[in-house]
């Protein structure tokens, strides 16, 4: 390994002790509002040692803060994205949580972790969804339960989308795209089948800058609707800002 990788490395490395160190001192004692101050310069700060300038598309909707909030889940690099700029509390697959340091880091930021299948976990965390959504906050998920490669979009699940219609707010699609400088998707960035955690990292700091584009999508009213019909309408705009295919469900 050349010594610039090593030297990238432990400059992530170390921000993520220093992450950890806040999470464990800091954020006992602070509230919401300061927590998210920090999430979002942490992030910002990683997403600058690995490369990734992130921009938010120009004329997208405004961002709600209450609301819950879906996009299209590519990398562990999305939920870094996010928090750069609109820090919210994720759900996110158990597998997650069994990253090195950075699954403890993203549980004490806020990240909610589901097992697959597992159905009383499901109505434990459902209801802790609609428990946060009706205190104002801001709430994200990846609704295609896995990542998938750049220029496809899988279908999206429709169970948690409930949690949005019983505390009465909108869903806000979010779309994710990674170029680089040319503007052509990004070859590095694609986290999928049975490339590790690493590997990924690797693959990152070892490629050509990222330019992580984040679009702000209209926000769907979930009055009266179904969560199937939710899952579809967000699905389709998601698909649309990123100009390709959607997936059949």
């Amino acid at each position: 390994m050349k010594s610039s990788m090593i030297f990238r490395l432990a400059r992530v490395m170390l921000h993520v002790f220093w992450g950890m160190a806040i999470c464990a001192t800091v954020f006992p004692w602070i509230g919401q509002e300061k927590r998210n101050g920090h999430i979002r310069r942490w992030s910002t700060r990683l997403l600058r040692m690995c490369n990734v300038t992130v921009e938010q598309r120009a004329g997208g909707a405004p961002v709600l803060e209450r609301a819950m909030v879906v996009a299209n889940h590519v990398s562990w690099l999305d939920i870094f994205v996010i928090h750069s700029l609109h820090p919210s509390h994720f759900v996110a697959k158990a597998e997650i949580r069994a990253w090195p340091l950075a699954g403890w880091l993203a549980e004490k930021a806020g990240t909610v972790f589901i097992a697959r299948g597992n159905r009383r976990d499901l109505r434990h965390i459902f209801k802790g969804l609609v428990s946060s959504l009706e205190r104002g906050e801001r709430v994200a998920f990846f609704p295609e339960g896995t990542t998938s490669a750049q220029g496809n979009l899988l279908p999206f699940h429709a169970n948690l989308f409930e949690a949005a219609i019983d505390a009465q707010v909108p869903v806000q699609p979010f779309a994710l795209r990674y170029e680089d400088e040319a503007g052509r998707l990004h070859a590095s960035v694609d986290f999928i089948g049975e490339m590790t955690f690493a590997a990924s990292i690797v693959a990152i700091l070892g490629g050509p800058p990222v330019k992580a584009r984040l679009a702000i999508l209209a926000p769907v009213d979930t009055v009266g609707a179904h969560r199937r019909d939710l899952a579809e309408v967000t699905h389709q705009a998601v698909a649309a800002a990123l100009g390709v295919t959607a997936a059949a469900h």
